[in-house]
């Protein structure tokens, strides 16, 4: 990774969670790639819809407008698309005037292998394979979900986290799922003053904290929550663990079990991230909702027989 890219924040986006491509999406599974090729170069010029992602892509790329200095944020494009078929998607890029220059077309394979190369924090796609993968190789990814959900706090961009699997590791939810609620609350009281160990996004939300520091309190354009079915007395171990990061989060929601979807609208949440799919439904709403395929919530179990 150069300097340059070091105190930057670097966020890679799939063309499919950028653009609505699903009527180009719908050729490809019902006529094969070449009529999508054709397609989709029949349709160069035609300007695409914005998709799941678009509008918090709008306004990261529109926190280097308010610094004065050297950009903090960087959108990478990373498609399954060939540079042939993809120039639909820069031709999309540029009219809605989104600062991305840098790209990597994979024609057909995956392109999670480049999350790392580029020196992403994050990989938003709605191919969940893809964002597999990218976890797998220690990289913060989400599979987004459609949502028509639209925030309603202006140009400031709100993230919502869940904690374990997700900030945290899935250490305390392994007790949770295999002992039960009653097991897993007498552990977090025995472990409160031990931190516990960090999940996919806990860089992602490092970096977040660095971008903040840019910018004075009075007009700070990003915030974070934190929003956890966790309550007390599970909580402590939480706050003391983000103390031993030295992270701040700006909100924590210790919701002990109740639906998270109507939280994240009051909060105002331009994208959330939670590892549990039931919860990623629920949420999706209200708010833009990535799910994380990680932790023991998304193990596959295997049949005995």
């Amino acid at each position: 990774m150069s300097e340059d890219s070091d105190r930057k924040l670097v966020i890679a986006i799939s063309s499919r969670a950028l653009f609505d491509l699903g009527d180009s999406h719908t050729v490809f599974e019902q006529s094969g790639l070449k009529s999508y090729s054709q397609y989709q170069i029949q349709h160069e010029n035609d300007v695409l819809q914005p998709g799941d992602a678009f509008f918090v892509v709008e306004k990261l790329l529109r926190l280097n407008e308010l610094l004065e200095g050297k950009p903090r944020v960087e959108v990478i494009l990373l498609s399954r698309n060939s540079a042939d078929t993809g120039l639909r998607v820069f031709n999309s890029i540029e009219h809605y005037g989104l600062n991305i220059s840098r790209a990597a077309f994979c024609g057909g394979e995956s392109p999670y292998r480049y999350v790392s190369a580029f020196g992403c924090h994050l990989f938003l796609s709605t191919d969940a394979e893809d964002v597999r993968n990218a976890l797998s190789h220690g990289a913060a990814a989400a599979t987004l979900i459609t949502s028509n959900a639209t925030s309603e706090h202006g140009e400031q961009l709100r993230f919502a986290f869940d904690g374990d699997a997700v900030l945290f590791s899935d250490e305390a939810e392994r007790v949770y799922k295999q002992e039960g609620l009653e097991a897993f609350t007498e552990k977090e009281k025995e472990r409160a003053k031990q931190p516990l160990m960090g999940g996919p996004f806990k860089e992602f939300l490092a970096a977040l904290q660095g971008l903040q520091a840019e910018f004075g309190a009075e007009d700070m354009p990003i915030r974070t929550a934190l929003v956890t079915a966790r309550s007390a007395p599970a909580h402590e171990r939480v706050i003391r663990t983000l103390r031993a990061w030295n992270i701040r989060i700006d909100e924590s929601l210790f919701l002990g079990g109740l639906d998270k979807g109507e939280f994240l609208k009051a909060y105002g949440a331009d994208v959330f991230f939670d590892d549990q799919k039931t919860h990623c439904a629920s949420a999706s709403d209200h708010v833009a909702t990535g799910h994380v395929p990680h932790g023991v919530a998304n193990e596959i179990e295997v049949d005995p027989s």
